[in-house]
């Protein structure tokens, strides 16, 4: 064969390169193991898992932080109408947090019912059927990852609102907040917990402060108070408010209710009892919420300020004016905005702990890759973290990390897994009795059609801002799941077995060992080859007729010869030409041809060098591999390849 032995290099050559080839990068694999941290024992999940004050870090942050974005995503749709649209806010904000009421008690219940982790996912598929519980999973899979780049395109906002000098650069901030953020919760739930938990808490405490001033000022001045830094002027009324602008600011303000379901889905996660801490730390989350946003739309209207583009020079967010309107700008300023940075940016973890879990359910239901479902070196699914990095990355490049373009894709996913869990709810209920548990049944219920009916407002409201993507989205990830499910489907049916062992003759191996000289290798492939077969062919494609020639007088010195006196089977050689030096289209031929001859198994011998230096691996051409892919690509099962090595010894070579 008009090719190198060396050519027959293996996936054992290519195992051994990447072995070598990390040990030259030894320095960054030790950092790594030090970013990371050390594996963690399977026996050790119990000692990770979280309470409660770890518990509102790691699956609060995304409601925390929607407190300073919902608001502001609703005061931005109100610009048009000037000082008056500060007027609609307050309304605005009773009817979300009243639905925000009714998502908490229901959430409630459903924790109690699937302590196991009873997201909309599980809730739908159990109750509604599988289709119903696809469609809640797909909308979770891009709520989550529509969060993940809206916190941090927001906390990043807050930052530039703080430091304008910064503006240039938002895109780049995004994206390293984003890696920070993966790194972390590459190291496990509890690590995230804990390094979460100072900025969470910190931004708690001074914005209750702010907030109790700002309050304490309002009602001191009866309603009008004196900011100590005058917010951005609003202009005169520029028009009226109609229904249509009023839910179009409702849709943009339900973008504070997302993340209000991930306790739900993240039972597991505590330590036991698991529902009673789940329960608490959704009551702290829904309480801490609730106060936020009716503070903001009370100082919002107090203190005349409303919303701006995030794109204009000179940019504020409404919780930076609102924060220096209360405060001024010192230390608390400085202090709070530090940590509404941190929230709003770290808000991602509650994507970073939903994300993996809910790939992880829909790769053991073979509606994903299976590779979800693998626990990394910290126990959490690396896979999951690592896929939703790679996604919210290319959200934030695509929308250059501007939150105001990231919104209008917002809210729809979060709002369609809220109507699929209660109503999957209510059907639990009616299956567990409806009589005795009339209460919970219609508090899910009224959950479900209030859900529903802000799923249509919002989706009727933003189709032509950009949401027309999100349910483009969603049908791309229904067909993703069922076409993974049919192809699992037919492997399982091609491979499943339940018929004994077949007893009886065997038909014999047909052997090909392609060659291209007689040395070491070729003797080594050679004898393996007869251990399997008395019948093996030698293959020898050549484009040099005088080569040919010498290989042949070798082989019939070497091979046939010896074999003959013995009085062995002998192994003949084929020489086939190929004048336009192709190597894989005549041996392939070859191989196909005596396969349909042969009624056997056909084992194809690939001679393996594997070098003994990195570097050596280089000086030798991978036709051989291409030739192992071909012949994998063609896919019979009466055709097998077995790689037979010979090591190359670490010495030096004398003459």
């Amino acid at each position: 064969m008009n090719v190198d032995v060396p050519a027959f290099a293996s996936h054992a050559t290519r195992a051994r390169l990447l072995g070598v080839t990390v040990a030259l990068f030894g320095v960054l694999v030790a950092f790594l193991k030090t970013l990371l941290g050390r594996r963690l024992a399977t026996w050790e999940a119990d000692d990770v898992k979280i309470g409660v004050w770890r518990g509102v870090p790691v699956l609060g942050l995304d409601a925390l932080a929607s407190a300073a974005y919902g608001p502001e995503a609703a005061l931005t749709i109100l610009i048009p109408l000037g000082a008056a649209g500060l007027g609609y806010i307050g309304p605005i904000t009773a009817v979300i947090l009243a639905l925000l009421f009714i998502l908490y008690l229901s959430y409630r219940q459903t924790i109690d019912a699937y302590p196991d982790g009873g997201g909309s996912y599980v809730v739908a598929k159990t109750n509604l059927g599988t289709n119903a519980g696809l469609c809640a999973a797909a909308a979770l899979i891009v709520d989550y990852v529509l969060n993940a780049a809206v916190g941090i395109s927001a906390g990043v906002g807050a930052l530039v609102s703080a430091f304008p000098s910064l503006h240039a650069h938002t895109l780049a901030l995004c994206l390293a907040i984003l890696a920070v953020i993966a790194i972390v919760n590459l190291r496990g739930v509890r690590e995230s917990g804990a390094a979460f938990g100072l900025p969470t808490y910190g931004f708690v405490i001074l914005f209750a402060v702010v907030l109790a001033i700002g309050i304490a000022r309002a009602f001191a001045s009866r309603g009008y108070p004196t900011p100590l830094i005058p917010p951005p002027r609003l202009h005169a009324v520029a028009g009226s408010a109609g229904l249509w602008l009023l839910l179009r600011a409702f849709a943009s303000g339900c973008t504070a209710m997302t993340g209000v379901e991930a306790v739900s889905n993240g039972v597991p996660l505590f330590k036991d009892p698991a529902p009673k801490h789940a329960r608490r730390t959704l009551a702290a989350i829904v309480a801490i919420l609730a106060l936020f946003l009716a503070g903001i739309s009370y100082l919002s209207h107090a203190y005349a300020i409303g919303a701006m583009r995030q794109e204009a020079s000179g940019y504020q967010s409404v919780l930076s004016s609102l924060i220096a309107a209360v405060a001024g700008r010192g230390a608390l300023y400085y202090a709070t905005i530090s940590c509404l940075l941190a929230v709003l940016c770290l808000s991602a973890n509650t994507s970073f702990a939903g994300f993996p879990r809910i790939c992880r359910l829909l790769a053991e239901d073979d509606f994903l890759p299976h590779a979800f479902a693998n626990v990394g070196r910290r126990l959490v699914y690396s896979i999951g973290i690592i896929v939703l990095t790679t996604l919210a990355a290319l959200l934030l490049i695509i929308f250059g990390g501007i939150t105001e373009h990231l919104i209008p894709l917002f809210a729809i996913g979060a709002f369609a897994a809220f109507t699929c869990s209660q109503a999957g709810m209510v059907v639990h209920w009616k299956r567990e009795g409806a009589r005795r548990h009339w209460p919970r049944l219609a508090i899910n219920a009224v959950g479900a059609t209030t859900t529903a009916a802000a799923l249509l407002v919002i989706t009727a409201t933003k189709i032509r801002e950009g949401a027309w993507i999100t349910l483009l989205l969603l049908a791309v990830l229904l067909f993703l799941f069922h076409s993974v499910r049919r192809h699992y489907a037919m492997v399982e049916r091609q491979i499943e077995r339940d018929a004994p062992i077949e007893i009886g003759p065997v038909p014999p191996v047909t052997v090909v060992l392609p060659v291209n000289a007689w040395d070491n290798i070729t003797e080594k492939a050679l004898r393996f080859a007869r251990s399997l077969s008395s019948d093996v062919t030698a293959v020898h494609i050549y484009s040099d007729p005088e080569s040919c020639h010498r290989l042949e007088e070798a082989w019939q010195r070497a091979v046939e010869e010896p074999l003959r006196a013995a009085g062995l089977p002998v192994t003949p050689l084929v020489s086939i030409s190929s004048p336009y030096r192709r190597l894989l289209t005549p041996l392939l031929d070859y191989i196909d041809d005596l396969r349909q001859r042969s009624k056997g198994m056909v084992a194809v011998i690939l001679p393996d060098l594997v070098e003994a230096r990195w570097w050596e691996y280089l000086l030798h051409n991978q036709r051989a591999n291409l030739l192992r892919s071909m012949l994998l690509l063609k896919g019979n099962q009466r055709v097998t390849i077995i790689s037979v090595p010979w090591y190359l010894e670490r010495r030096r070579l004398t003459r």
